[in-house]
């Protein structure tokens, strides 16, 4: 599948017809148990769901041909995802440098649940190469980074990153949520591993929760697997086909995520109660050239500053009716939220907290133009 495009392998990895019926879906094994022929005669390697299922199975090749991968796991939530790939590399001592702008459950699971087994993370401006290089410790073994960032759209280089971190004896990770591998492929930039959370972009069709890790060679894979194994929090054989199934058509949905969110974010630029636009596909943002760069579109989120402060964003947030206010993202419907009580409600009052008059929108592939009336009305009925 190595040689394929992009939307062919996202279609054929990991989905060869069923060998009996000719069935051109592979089917879901919902099944909790496999039979043995014999004591420790296993059949393809399967003898429990939770040490693996055929259906995760085909996730996981299909997963790892996406980002150019050696090998996936199919996790049951994004953090969970996380906890494994962090506990399996992880031991006490060892230091993660974070960027300063991340998903708030990825701050939270590192400073309130693994900083009490020894882990200590800061926080740094990755954009920042001086002040990279003077984050990293002896100790530090892990630069974690998203790119576009959530939710300030903050775009890191991903290739000087791994240069820098590489130097310095540390791992570089990629949280790819935003981007997804249709518009962005961070191992082949450098990074050592990816991490996804599968319910957004990935699923797209906000009917599915799950999580991911792309593993760039073997050296980490087996050490992350025991994790899977032996905490647990494995992708259903459910969960994994409608994520199998969503992947089908994330090049085409990706493709109108991005055009719809740019007219937006253009929009939005000439708009007055609209102070600042997040998104990098505007030649305005700071990372539109680095993103122009490593990316091969601009992707659905951006993120609003209201001019008129925090009581106008929440206003904003709850005034629209086609961007539903909801948390999560990457659906093919448009979603609207406010992140500070939201989203990232988890990092108020530390170094990462997300401005006041920030909205934050998932933009889905509807209409852009009926998307854009609906803004519009939203926006005229703040401080009704």
């Amino acid at each position: 599948m190595s040689d394929h495009a992009f939307a062919t392998r996202a279609i054929h990895a990991g989905q060869a017809p069923d060998p009996t019926t000719g069935a051109i879906i592979p089917p879901i094994y919902q099944s909790s148990t496999h039979v043995q022929d014999g004591i420790g005669g296993l059949r393809d390697g399967y003898e429990y769901n939770r040490s693996g299922n055929p259906t995760r199975s085909s996730l996981e090749t299909q997963l790892a041909a996406l980002e150019g991968g050696e090998g996936a796991l199919s996790f049951a939530s994004g953090l969970a995802a996380e906890d494994a790939l962090l506990r399996g590399i992880l031991t006490p001592g060892d230091h993660v440098l974070l960027g300063n702008d991340v998903y708030g459950g990825t701050y939270r699971l590192l400073t309130r649940v693994l900083s009490t087994w020894g882990i200590e993370t800061t926080t740094v401006e990755l954009s920042d190469v001086d002040a990279l290089r003077a984050a990293i410790r002896p100790e530090t073994k892990i630069v974690w980074l998203e790119t576009p960032s959530n939710p300030l759209l903050k775009v890191v280089d991903i290739a000087l990153t791994a240069e820098i971190a590489h130097a310095a004896g540390a791992i570089v990770v990629v949280d790819n949520t935003f981007a997804s591998p249709a518009l962005q492929q961070p191992l082949s930039l450098g990074a050592d591993l990816v991490v996804h959370s599968t319910t957004k972009y990935l699923g797209g069709h906000s009917d599915v929760l799950g999580g991911a890790v792309v593993f760039g060679d073997e050296r980490f894979f087996e050490q992350v697997k025991f994790q899977q194994f032996a905490v647990g929090a494995v992708s259903a054989p459910l969960d994994a086909w409608l994520t199998t199934r969503g992947i089908k058509t994330l090049a085409l949905r990706m493709r109108q995520h991005s055009e719809n969110a740019q007219a937006i974010a253009e929009w939005a630029q000439q708009r007055p109660e609209i102070a600042q636009v997040f998104y990098p596909g505007l030649a305005s943002h700071a990372g539109h050239d680095i993103a122009a760069r490593q990316m091969s579109g601009f992707g659905g989120m951006l993120s609003l500053g209201l001019a008129a402060g925090a009581d106008a964003a929440r206003s904003f947030a709850e005034s629209t009716s086609l961007f539903q206010l909801a948390e999560s993202l990457g659906g093919v419907e448009s979603l609207i939220g406010y992140p500070p009580d939201m989203t990232h409600a988890s990092v108020r009052g530390t170094e990462l907290a997300v401005p006041e008059n920030i909205v934050r929108l998932s933009v889905g592939i509807e209409d852009v133009s009926d998307l854009i009336a609906d803004l519009e009305d939203g926006l005229g009925r703040i401080g009704r």
